[in-house]
C-alpha cells in the first residue's frame, strides 16, 4: 500500500454533519454572523440602528437691515400711493396752470418786441418837426474821494 497525503475519517453518530457555510452575499439584510459566548458562530437577527437624526437648525436672529427694510416698505408704498392720489386731484389745476404759464410767456415775448417798437414809433412821430436832442455831460473830480462837479450841454 502506498501512503497518502490525506486522511480519510468516517463520521460517528455523535458528530453532526458539517454544513457548508454561506457566502457574505447570501446573508439577507438585517441578519449578521455572530459569535455566541460558547464560541459557536451562527446567524442572528440584529436590531437595526436608526440613522442619526439630522442636526436641528439653530434659529438665526433677523438682521437689523432686514427689519428696517420691512418697516420702511409699507411707508414708502403708502407715500407713493398718496402722491398718485394727490396728482390725480391736482391734474386739472396743473393743466390750467401750464396754460396760464404759456400765456405769460407769450405776453413777455410780445412785450419784449412790442414796447421798443412803440417807443421808436412815438419818438419818430414827436420829433418829426425838430431835430434830435444831444446832451453832453462833463464830470470832473479831484482825488479818490473828492467832490465831483459837472456841466450839462444841450444842443
Amino acid at each position: 500500500m502506498h501512503e497518502t497525503a490525506y486522511e480519510i475519517t468516517t463520521l460517528t453518530p455523535q458528530q453532526p454533519t458539517p454544513k457548508p457555510g454561506m457566502l457574505p452575499t447570501e446573508i439577507p439584510p438585517g441578519v449578521q454572523m455572530v459569535t455566541l459566548p460558547g464560541g459557536i458562530r451562527t446567524l442572528a437577527y440584529t436590531p437595526q440602528q436608526a440613522p442619526p437624526a439630522p442636526p436641528v437648525p439653530v434659529a438665526q436672529p433677523i438682521p437689523a437691515w432686514a427689519k428696517t427694510t420691512a418697516l420702511l416698505t409699507p411707508t414708502i408704498g403708502g407715500g407713493i400711493a398718496a402722491a398718485g392720489v394727490g396728482l390725480s386731484y391736482a391734474a386739472p389745476g396743473l393743466i390750467a396752470m401750464s396754460e396760464a404759464l404759456w400765456a405769460a410767456v407769450a405776453l413777455i415775448a410780445a412785450a419784449a418786441i412790442g414796447v421798443p417798437m412803440l417807443l421808436r414809433i412815438g419818438r419818430s412821430a414827436a420829433g418829426a418837426g425838430k431835430g434830435s436832442t444831444h446832451i453832453t455831460q462833463n464830470i470832473t473830480a479831484s482825488g479818490m474821494f473828492g467832490k465831483a462837479t459837472g456841466t450839462i450841454n444841450h444842443r
